[in-house]
């Protein structure tokens, strides 16, 4: 069976206004997010489905789903405040989203099949679905508890504009995911990566270091773990009382890598990622497409 991928996109409204983020930055007006299903589509990915809000249904189906029709079938699913397990209700006064970890939830009614998740608004680079794919596809069937997740090397993931904030990963000998640490202000130093560590200095690491860009791969037993837990993030009154708090797939993934219940292997990746952190950072986007468009790795017209 196919994989599928799962592109999280209901917070495209909110932060941009309408699809303003859908920012056309290929030769011909292509998407971030267009040449990220390009290249799962020749991994061999078999389906997408999107989350996204209810309220931009139609407008997105016409901008994005039209596009794609005919290449590879599509599903949406909606992220809502009020999407709670029974017995729970959204607090009043809360207009924040419930995190990637919820996104991801909506999907459990449509993906039966391991899957992977991204961000729209990143781009990953051929390499990354290529080891994401084959890692997904080759599972056995029925296979449980056994994830993955796209390791970028941290030089290749930096901005030129500015410090980036990464989850630095940690791995056993075996490349499986042992913590992910959140560091805030990471950028290149005198040629060398360095990041704010804990007691506010700055610490060098290799530009190899795996990190997380939110590149996950899981089976359907992924939602059944996730709506448990969500029931007791719920329960914390902290969560309930903080109107930003957010249940985030890096939580979910560390309790069941932390009390044994799953696997999480770190892919290595040649692929360089980019996106635009800064204001500034768009043309250096515009340029590199266009540099792997002259180069081959991509045609000038990708879905026409």
């Amino acid at each position: 069976m196919k994989p599928t991928l799962f592109l999280l996109a209901a917070g495209m409204g909110s932060r941009y206004g309408g699809l303003k983020q859908l920012d056309g930055l290929g030769p011909n007006g292509e998407t971030i997010m267009d040449y990220s299903i390009y290249d799962a589509i020749r991994a061999g990915f078999g389906k997408l489905v999107f989350v996204i809000r209810k309220d931009f249904e139609q407008e997105f189906r016409e901008k994005i789903i039209s596009k794609y029709e005919g290449h590879i079938p599509c599903e949406l699913v909606f992220q809502a405040l009020d999407a709670l397990p029974e017995g729970f209700t959204c607090p009043e006064g809360r207009v924040k989203p419930w995190g990637t970890n919820h996104a991801v939830m909506m999907g459990s009614k449509v993906i039966k099949e391991p899957f992977a998740v991204i961000n729209c608004d990143d781009f990953y680079g051929h390499d990354s679905f290529r080891v994401m794919g084959e890692f997904l596809a080759n599972l056995p069937e029925g296979a449980k508890n056994t994830y993955s997740m796209v390791g970028f090397r941290v030089g290749n993931t930096l901005s030129e504009s500015g410090t980036v904030s990464r989850g630095i990963c940690g791995t056993d000998d075996n490349r499986m995911l042992t913590s992910v640490v959140e560091r805030t202000k990471i950028q290149r130093i005198d040629g060398e990566v360095k990041y704010i560590d804990d007691n506010g200095e700055w610490t060098a690491t290799a530009d190899t270091t795996p990190v997380s860009m939110n590149f996950w791969g899981f089976t359907p037993d992924y939602f059944a773990y996730s709506e448990d837990f969500f029931k007791g993030f719920l329960s914390d009154p902290k969560n309930m009382e903080n109107l930003k708090s957010e249940f985030f797939i890096p939580l979910m993934v560390d309790k069941l890598i932390h009390d044994g219940t799953a696997t999480v292997k770190v892919l290595d990746t040649t692929s360089k990622w980019f996106g635009v952190t800064y204001p500034e950072d768009r043309q250096s986007v515009v340029d590199k497409i266009k540099a792997l468009v002259d180069a081959g790795e991509y045609p000038e017209h990708l879905f026409n």
